[in-house]
């Protein structure tokens, strides 16, 4: 039996909703439909709204039903620039601070991800994809290091979702995170620097990719409406 409040398994409802663009940006989230529509009270259903606006996947408007975000490529990028920086200092730090039963989870993590990698749906890889770099930032065993990082990843996790969906680089992901696994095992830090850069690098690339070829449709939608 799941250890969720309702509220959260109703985030988590709503969560995927935004990730699969069945809410998509700008779209209102209504307490009341939403709620009828789950078959739960509006109580727990604005609890559950409330853990997405402050994951910065929702935002609320006073009097007003709120709206899922669509971030700019400005703010993902400053945001990514943060995210980088904590997970390399988060494993530097565990490489130093892990314990063994910390190494053995992220191992655990990694080894579903690449047993189940082609049988579950793209969104359960991703969420253990999430999972194994939580996992890591975790380990650092730095409570601060950890809410900051929690912070920056929930607001990004739309953009990291839309970006891995659009290219599925899996024999890459899977050796950079098993090689990460590998460094945190033998406590090599310049592996996991190395395998983590990289690995770190390919999203930024995939990220800003996915937003040039959206501002190209957009680009292509307008002039197609202006010539009809």
């Amino acid at each position: 039996m799941s250890d969720e409040t309702l509220p959260e398994q109703i985030a988590n409802q709503l969560r995927r909703a935004i990730l699969r663009g069945t809410l998509a940006p700008g779209a209102p989230v209504k307490e009341r439909d939403n709620a009828a529509e789950m078959g739960v009270s509006r109580t727990p259903m604005r609890e559950a709204i409330r853990i997405l606006a402050k994951e910065g996947l929702v935002m609320l408007r006073p009097a007003r039903s709120p709206v899922v975000v669509q971030l700019t490529l400005r703010e993902v990028s400053d945001n990514f620039e943060v995210l980088i920086s904590l997970e390399l200092m988060s494993a530097r730090l565990a490489v130093e601070r892990a314990s063994e039963a910390q190494l053995a989870e992220i191992a655990a993590i990694q080894g579903r991800m690449e047993t189940l990698y082609d049988e579950i749906d793209m969104i359960d890889v991703f969420e253990l994809d999430m999972e194994f770099h939580r996992a890591i930032v975790r380990a650092a065993n730095n409570p601060v290091l950890a809410e900051a990082h929690g912070s920056i990843l929930s607001r990004l996790w739309r953009a990291r979702y839309l970006s891995a969906n659009r290219k599925r680089s899996r024999d890459r992901v899977i050796r950079q995170h098993n090689a990460i696994v590998e460094g945190l095992q033998t406590r090599d830090a310049a592996l996991i620097h190395d395998n983590l850069s990289d690995h770190l690098e390919h999203l930024v690339i995939n990220v800003q990719d996915y937003f040039e070829q959206e501002v190209h449709a957009e680009e292509t939608s307008a002039t197609g409406h202006s010539a009809a």
